[in-house]
């Protein structure tokens, strides 16, 4: 059976295009994340994630390395948008996220990016996925409508860093088939240090709440391929700063055993993470084996592990 995007739905009676607008006012005196910055992005006006008006459209391609019930034999059609409203002393793609200069470069209009989603789709990729798309929403929306209008119907992909404001993901509601949030965080104090974000564990899980609200669990068809619903990302870090068994145990509690957890073991010190000492170093193989122990203790039943750290 097909993918049937649910924003083919919102194109009939131009509900699509009623959202993408809505998405705008939020820009308009910008509300589109937590941070709340209310600046005028319709004025390329730029708050603290460095995003203007026009979405930094810094990579697209075939992605064969994400989770495999989106990667399929096709791969994942990414779209990496750049600028970012975390500040992660770690992050690995800082080059992209935190050097402004550079994302302002790659900025696209709507046309360019939906010629860009139609591209992936003419490729045959199961999926369009949109990394790191959070500050962007409003030309990304933008976009969409075009895309659609021109006839993609691949599914939407929302791969976030958890750090989102649940206004804006009413908006997305049968927009996005697949939620792919991280939940990076579950204690405030560490997330201001790492991220400079205080309130990212009341909104990460808010929006996590509301994105399973709209999808529910991930459902991956017989071919294996995701179809609908939620997958959260739980970057172990070293000296569990993620707080793993934390949020492991609300993520079971609160949305329910069957949610799908991806617990990555990728860590590596990078950006400015050698200068906390904390942080410069990889991930143990104990650390890593501690949070796969912790799921399973949570009663968490769909737990992605990577087996060479167990």
């Amino acid at each position: 059976m097909a993918f049937r995007a649910g924003y083919r739905e919102l194109l009939i009676g131009g509900e699509l295009e009623r959202r993408a607008e809505a998405m705008a006012e939020l820009a308009r005196e910008c509300r589109l994340c937590p941070r709340g910055c209310l600046v005028a992005r319709a004025s390329d006006e730029r708050g603290e994630c460095g995003a203007g008006s026009q979405a930094s459209l810094v990579s697209v391609g075939t992605h064969h390395g994400e989770e495999p019930c989106l990667s399929g034999w096709q791969g994942s059609g990414t779209l990496f948008f750049g600028h970012c409203n975390l500040h992660c002393l770690f992050c690995q793609n800082h080059d992209i996220s935190q050097d402004h200069v550079s994302a302002r470069a790659m900025e696209a209009d709507p046309p360019e990016v939906a010629a860009a989603m139609l591209r992936l789709q003419a490729l045959g990729c199961h999926n369009i996925n949109w990394v790191s798309p959070t500050h962007s929403l409003d030309a990304i929306l933008a976009a969409l409508v075009l895309a659609a209008q021109e006839g993609l119907r691949q599914p939407v992909v929302y791969n976030s860093n958890g750090y989102d404001s649940v206004e804006a993901l009413e908006l997305l509601e049968g927009v996005v088939d697949i939620y792919m949030p991280d939940l990076k965080y579950a204690d405030s104090a560490v997330a201001e240090e790492l991220s400079q974000a205080p309130d990212y564990v009341e909104h990460a899980r808010a929006a996590s709440l509301e994105m399973h609200r709209q999808v529910g669990d991930l459902e991956i068809g017989d071919d294996g391929l995701a179809r609908r619903g939620l997958l959260i990302r739980l970057l172990v870090l070293p000296h569990d700063l993620s707080g793993a068994e934390e949020s492991l145990r609300w993520i079971a509690d609160t949305l329910g055993p069957d949610t799908v957890v991806n617990l990555m073991a990728q860590y590596h010190p990078a950006h400015r993470a050698h200068g906390d000492r904390r942080l410069a170093r990889r991930l143990t193989r104990e650390e890593y084996r501690a949070a796969a122990a912790a799921a399973r203790g949570a009663g968490l039943r769909r737990v992605m592990t990577q087996t060479l750290f167990l």
